[in-house]
């Protein structure tokens, strides 16, 4: 296996991590407004990712840069093509971690209310704006011969794409709810697990017709498997979210999301980005990709820095595992 092969793969976990992760956080912004009944349970919500939700930006910021690094070609055509979106994305990200540090720094309703409000919408938007770019990479978009991107925004809006962002969207949700369930205690705790199996059967709607779509289109066998683990884990979610055991439900779901990113990686190779105006025009893993001598570097840089960061991470998450209610939160909590 190349360097550009390897790379390629490591970008793949990199977006598995992002979307396990920073799942979980916009399913908590959504249910903010699906599950609490009042600012009290709004703040147990926000409280559940208050400790980790900008430690797992991080496999954001780093699969971003890790594509700028090994495949500049992609980072190029990607950002440039995709810019209007990606910039919604960013600047609600932007958006919604001022909201989450701001929120408790006044004591009034409507101070407290607005910043609500934008932690709703800017977790709603990105859980829908990736799946619409993860599809349209899928696909393929429209790239010239001189690695362009030639089409424009209302080009992005296809079936096939909004179909990813409405998968993401409910995956997402119900990896949140299944998490809420997992870190409260008391009446939201069950509400949480009863609209987690709500959540589960639309999802395996959507993303059932998605995989299959996607599998039809450019799937191989490798991607088949990937898409059987997919469905079959969100199958076992399901179940284990109605039974009561939100630790293996928890696992699952994020074992879905891990399968099907892995299934569109699968579908991609060895293109990065397809182009639905000629395969010729394609960006490649090959073609698109740093010299050896600069993915050698980033290979040694990244076997030092990764384990170091994921030991981190999991302490924090272990340092922070228990679980929270409504009497954790005091009268004059703000």
């Amino acid at each position: 296996m190349e360097l550009h092969d390897i790379w390629f793969v490591l970008i793949a976990v990199l977006w598995i991590g992002y979307f396990f992760l920073e799942g979980f956080d916009f399913g908590i912004g959504v249910l903010t407004k699906l599950l609490a009944r009042d600012r009290t349970e709004k703040r147990v919500l926000i409280n559940t990712i208050g400790p980790v939700w900008d430690g797992n930006e991080v496999w954001l910021l780093t699969a971003g840069g890790a594509t700028f690094a090994a495949f500049p070609e992609w980072y190029a055509t990607l950002f440039s093509g995709f810019y209007l979106p990606l910039l919604i994305i960013l600047l609600c990200l932007i958006v919604r971690g001022v909201a989450f540090e701001y929120r408790a720094k006044r004591p009034e309703e409507k101070w407290q209310r607005n910043w609500e409000q934008a932690i709703f919408w800017t977790s709603l938007i990105p859980a829908v704006l990736w799946g619409v770019a993860f599809a349209n990479i899928t696909r393929g978009v429209k790239i010239d011969a001189h690695k362009e991107y030639v089409g424009n925004f209302w080009d992005l809006l296809n079936p096939y794409s909004i179909l990813g962002g409405l998968v993401t969207l409910t995956l997402f949700t119900f990896h949140g709810a299944v998490f809420a369930s997992l870190k409260t205690v008391g009446d939201i705790r069950m509400r949480a697990r009863k609209l987690a199996l709500r959540l589960g059967l639309v999802t395996a709607v959507l993303a059932l017709g998605f995989l299959i779509w996607t599998q039809a289109d450019n799937g191989d066998g490798k991607s088949l498997v990937a898409m059987a683990v997919a469905v079959v884990a969100l199958v076992a979610a399901i179940v284990a979210i109605k039974k009561g055991r939100e630790g293996w439900s928890f696992a699952l779901s994020g074992i879905t999301i891990a399968a099907a990113v892995a299934m569109l990686f699968l579908t991609l190779f060895p293109n990065v980005m397809p182009s639905s105006l000629n395969e010729e025009w394609s960006l490649t893993v090959t073609n698109a990709s740093s010299s050896p001598y600069t993915l050698k570097i980033m290979t040694w840089c990244a076997g030092i820095a990764t384990p170091v960061v994921l030991l981190y991470q999991s302490w924090t998450y272990w340092v922070f595992r228990k679980r929270i209610g409504t009497q954790h939160i005091a009268d004059t909590a703000h």
